[in-house]
């Protein structure tokens, strides 16, 4: 869970155009994790949102080159049916398997 939390927070932030810094709070917590862990989901799909254009939930290469970089760099890892495309659904499987296998 921590991993995926780290996985989030990497593309979250290296799409820096909205990107809002955390704020440090007390010593984690199970509870603060799992508070961090929606806070960066929600940061992720406010993302793709924004990133997605077209309003159709799809994402292009060219979207994900324009407003999620990170996306864009695992483009083809993540368009796993070859459709030209990913939904956020494709995106949260392929990080948080790659969050797995660390």
């Amino acid at each position: 869970m921590k991993r995926m939390l780290i996985t989030i927070a990497i593309c979250v932030a290296s799409t820096a155009a909205s990107a809002q810094p955390l704020s440090p709070g007390p010593a984690a917590s199970p509870a603060s994790g799992a508070a961090r862990m929606e806070q960066g989901l929600e940061m992720l799909h406010e993302r793709f949102a924004n990133a997605n254009t077209t309003h159709d939930g799809k994402l292009t290469r060219q979207q994900a080159a324009a407003g999620m970089p990170m996306v864009a760099r695992h483009f083809d890892q993540i368009d796993t049916r070859h459709q030209g495309y990913v939904t956020l659904a494709q995106v949260e499987a392929c990080f948080a398997q790659r969050a797995r296998s660390r």
